[in-house]
């Protein structure tokens, strides 16, 4: 135990000594956690009720390393696809996990919100979160921003759907739409683009997450299993991330690195 909270420290550090290249704004897809499961002969809902804790202990993490946003892919509009009992299960395990931790969201001065088709969800789900946000409003540490009844492709064509209904209302002229008008449409206008995506279980997709917003960000791909997500392995997702070079489609004005002589 000592080795491995001595480990979590160097990490910790390494991160500090290049603070300049802290991500800002990290995204994470939570996949794995049916898996999780299956590998222990257990039901899919024994995996979301794991993942619960890794969701805990990665916002734990992130206030503790002062990243300022952070948005978890918590449940697509693909979920809904899903058997009846598991998604009950999810909505259930949802309410229940916002309820019990908002004290802890306020001792952290974490400020929740949501993103995505909120409405879809049921009357009681909705009144829990709307009194979570609430609470939270205020706080001025973390945005933990929870992606719920969400898809990417259907966030631009409400996006497009607005702005046509603000062009013929003639609020809006349509020659001056850009890139930075089209963004304050998405359900994430308050939020910047994310630095680092970072997705567990190995899976090499992006799931319908965030296109419009990742186009330039920096992808982590883990074969950790969500509920073994942790701590250490948010910080070597940071570290990885603090050695890239970010150009967005420039030339780099770094001097390459010299390669050790044969």
């Amino acid at each position: 135990m000592a080795d491995e909270i001595s480990r979590d420290d160097n990490l910790m550090a390494a991160i500090r000594s290049r603070s300049e290249r802290m991500p800002s704004h990290v995204a994470i897809i939570m996949d794995g956690n049916g898996r999780w499961a299956a590998l222990r002969s257990k039901p899919r809902t024994f995996g979301h009720e794991a993942g619960v804790k890794a969701v805990k202990e990665v916002v734990r993490a992130s206030v503790e390393i002062g990243i300022k946003y952070l948005t978890l892919y918590t449940f697509s509009m693909e979920n809904w696809k899903r058997p009846k009992d598991e998604v009950d299960a999810l909505m259930s395990l949802l309410s229940r996990t916002t309820l019990n931790e908002i004290e802890e969201l306020l001792e952290n001065d974490v400020k929740l919100i949501t993103t995505g088709r909120i409405n879809g969800l049921s009357i009681g789900e909705r009144k829990v979160l709307r009194e979570a946000e609430e609470k939270t409003r205020g706080n001025r540490g973390l945005v933990l921003n929870l992606a719920l009844n969400y898809g990417g492709r259907a966030e631009i064509l409400d996006a497009v759907k607005a702005l046509a209904t603000a062009a013929r209302a003639g609020t809006i002229d349509p020659q001056q739409i850009d890139e930075e008008t089209f963004s304050q449409f998405l359900y994430t206008a308050e939020l910047p683009d994310p630095d680092l995506l970072i997705r567990t279980s190995g899976e090499m997709r992006i799931s319908n997450f965030l296109l419009w917003q990742t186009s330039y960000t920096e992808l982590h791909i883990i074969d950790t299993l969500w509920p073994d997500f942790g701590r250490r392995e948010l910080f070597e997702a940071i570290i990885d991330y603090q050695k890239r070079e970010r150009r967005f489609g420039t030339v780099s004005d770094e001097t390459p690195p010299v390669e050790d002589a044969p």
